[in-house]
């Protein structure tokens, strides 16, 4: 879902934004176009089925009016610092989304955890809301390399070679940590209108383990024959990896 929302972003127009205001159409993607770490905007209007991407870059993002349409949302990249997003004025409809996840691991960085965020709602009408700071995936583990297949001896001369064992796949890192969500809202706002996805990501899958070296087959010589050599031994596959621990929701009223 990030990577199909990030490839429609790079075709949405820039024209959405004006001075002081963003409106995303909807079924469409717009990334804020920011420089900062510190933004605010007098208005931010998502279409419904369409998405706002906010920078990893960003930390603080106040808003005097936020209109989220059915199943509209705003995106998050994953970063390492807390983003504070503070809502004067705002409606949220059904199916609205607050994603701020961490990145799946891969072969060349771990798994990111969940963005935490706090969310300071003034005089904000939600009918729900999800926010989602689930850790990332963590990234799986190498495969085993195939052991190489044996070989037989000559007739005359040159030994014969055993096959080799597959090697085992390696386990597969562990998910990260969900991230923590801090929710500001007034004494009379109902936060049971407010999902919260906190879990850590998934281990990595372990690597698959490599395959058996094959047997070699039996060579007739002149007047005997000289047998094969035995197959090697399939590795071990690898395990998974721990599971990233469960992130946190504190609830302050004012």
């Amino acid at each position: 879902m990030r990577k199909s929302l990030l490839g429609l972003a790079l075709l949405a127009p820039l024209s959405c934004l004006a001075a002081g205001s963003v409106s995303v159409e909807p079924n469409t993607v717009l990334r804020l176009p920011v420089k900062g770490d510190s933004l605010s905007l007098d208005r931010i209007s998502v279409g419904s089925e369409g998405a706002l991407l906010i920078p990893a870059r960003v930390k603080e993002l106040r808003i005097g009016e936020l209109d989220l349409a059915k199943n509209a949302r705003l995106g998050v990249f994953p970063g390492t610092d807390t983003l504070r997003i503070e809502v004067l004025h705002g409606n949220l409809a059904d199916g609205s989304v607050i994603a701020a996840q961490g990145g799946s691991g891969s072969f060349s960085k771990p798994a990111s955890a969940g963005r935490s965020l706090i969310l300071h709602l003034q005089d904000v009408q939600v009918e729900n809301l999800l926010v989602d700071v689930r850790g990332g995936v963590g990234a799986p583990g190498y495969d085993g390399l195939d052991g190489g297949s044996a070989q037989t001896s000559g007739c005359l001369w040159g030994s014969g070679r055993s096959a080799g064992d597959g090697q085992d796949g390696a386990n597969g890192q562990p998910g990260a940590a969900g991230g923590v969500v801090r929710l500001e809202v007034p004494e009379h706002f109902d936060v049971q209108r407010v999902k919260v996805r906190l879990e850590g990501g998934a281990g990595g899958a372990g690597g698959k383990p490599g395959k058996a070296g094959a047997r070699s087959g039996e060579k007739g010589c002149w007047f005997y024959s000289v047998a094969g050599e035995k197959p090697g031994a399939e590795g071990k596959a690898g395990t998974e990896g721990p599971k990233g621990s469960e992130g946190r929701l504190d609830v302050k009223r004012f």
